[in-house]
């Protein structure tokens, strides 16, 4: 072989070699399908197509972990996934995976067709609440070109009188490594966990914590610099989620466990303190205070007419709880469209009302009481025949007409709708209706305890359950 040839061969194998590096780097289509708790900015989407069975797909054990309550209760074990959980859906390809924080102390990617574990990264706590999904378009690197943004309890071995709780945390979505953490500081407040998540607007992170902060934070990794031994993003705001007076009618509790909302050029929260309050984007201050004086758990929901929905908790009213239908472009004390109370009834340490969000479709509005009745109303219409009193017995409001009600078991979750179906979490049971134009059918039951949120894919539901297990039901 003469020379010429052999280097004509060895550039042809260079050229071979060089394109399948170039092939085997070649990015995945990533889709995130719901970036965030209740799948966006509204607050207001659960999925595509829903299952009409509920027969177990596979079963995953996300395992159990230690919590500390408090110095003089101590430690207990909590078991699966609880309250404002909810399981994010990432497509990669024509894979699909889910993104669940669970009691175990650890965020975990999982393959959400077989239900196999990819990686997980350990908290120094249990994780309570539903992380967000950010994709960092200009990113510097692969690593953070899609972060995590997750929550969780203010750590093991940790106090509220802690000198650091780096209870927020942004983590690589495609290899599960820390990319900076945030020390949630010490307020009037008597948490300082993360149970809310974030809401992403123009490449910025708005969050209420259980401190009763409104932050803004810089989320990019690059921003962030070390703070007390840690690398910590950048503050660019924060507002206060409570008064004086509220510190001393709710005393220390003043914790926002919802996730803002966003209409047009504000975004709404709900705070623990009794407030709904309205941030407005332009001038970085709140500007709107709807107050209830109740503490509120649930999400701010926005509805196809640019007004939100609230549930209201029966815990420093006079009158019951319930849920509010609000006009924000209203000033606060006129932007009642209507109340729908419902009967108080305790358990455990709820005293009445309405602890999760409502589920909305175009017309409906879902949402089950402490006292364990199901509630469907539509929220576009009033009963012109009935007028009911409000949470602290002050004012008389008009209340929405009733399309269907059952007593089912308690809950804390949040109900979803997926076109002609119902999906409702209980702490006993997962129940599955279909919608027609008059009636409101069970079409199966999947017996569980269930403080988490389900989101619906392709015919799948998946949700994590306080048993211990993620599941993914369908036909």
């Amino acid at each position: 072989m003469n020379i010429s040839s052999l280097k004509t061969k060895l550039c042809t194998i260079l050229i071979l070699v060089i394109s399948l590096n170039i092939v085997g780097q070649v990015e995945k289509k990533i889709n995130i399908i719901n970036s965030t708790f209740l799948g966006g900015e509204g607050r207001n989407y659960y999925g595509n197509s829903a299952p009409d069975k509920l027969n177990i797909k596979w079963k995953y054990h996300i395992g159990k972990g230690r919590t500390t309550i408090s110095r003089k209760i101590g430690e207990r074990e909590w078991t699966g996934a609880g309250w404002t959980g909810q399981p994010l859906l990432v497509k990669e390809n024509d894979s699909l995976f889910i993104i669940q924080g669970c009691y175990d102390h650890h965020l975990k990617k999982i393959n959400a067709e077989s239900g196999e574990l990819v990686w997980q990264y350990k908290f120094d706590d249990v994780i309570k609440g539903t992380g967000t999904i950010w994709h960092y378009k200009d990113a510097p690197n692969k690593e953070q070109k899609y972060i995590i943004f997750q929550g969780s309890r203010l750590g093991l071995g940790n106090f509220i009188d802690s000198k650091y709780v780096p209870s927020f945390r942004a983590v690589s979505y495609l290899n599960g490594h820390e990319l900076w953490r945030f020390n949630v500081k010490k307020t009037h407040s008597y948490s300082r966990d993360v149970d809310g998540s974030a809401l992403m607007v123009n490449d910025t992170l708005y969050i209420g914590l259980e401190n009763g902060l409104f932050t803004v934070l810089d989320p990019k990794p690059e921003a962030a610099k070390i703070e007390n031994g840690m690398l910590q993003p950048k503050i660019l705001q924060e507002s206060y989620l409570y008064s004086k007076q509220d510190i001393i009618d709710h005393k220390n509790n003043l914790v926002t466990e919802s996730s803002p909302s966003k209409i047009g050029n504000h975004l709404y929260i709900a705070s623990g303190s009794g407030h709904i309050y309205g941030y407005n984007l332009d001038s970085d201050s709140i500007d709107w205070d709807f107050y209830i004086g109740s503490d509120i758990d649930g999400s701010a929901v926005v509805t196809n007419d640019s007004c939100l929905i609230v549930t209201v908790e029966k815990q420093y009213i006079n009158g019951e709880g319930g849920v509010f239908k609000l006009n924000p472009r209203k000033k606060p004390e006129k932007s009642v469209i209507w109340y729908f109370p419902v009967e108080g009834s305790k358990i455990n340490s709820w005293e009445g009302g309405v602890i999760g969000s409502v589920g909305i479709s175009e017309n409906l509005t879902a949402f089950v009481g402490v006292n364990g009745e199901l509630y469907i109303v539509e929220h576009n219409k009033i009963d012109e025949k009935k007028i009911v009193e409000g949470p602290n017995k002050i004012y008389n409001y008009r209340t929405p007409k009733l399309y269907y009600s059952e007593a089912i078991n308690p809950s804390v979750s949040t109900p979803i709708f997926v076109k002609n179906k119902l999906i409702v979490a209980g702490l006993h049971s997962l129940r599955l209706y279909e919608l027609s134009d008059d009636s409101v059918k069970l079409l199966d039951e999947f017996i569980a305890e269930f403080e988490t949120t389900p989101f619906v894919y392709n015919d799948k539901i998946y949700i994590a359950s306080t048993n211990g297990n993620l599941y993914c039901l369908g036909n």
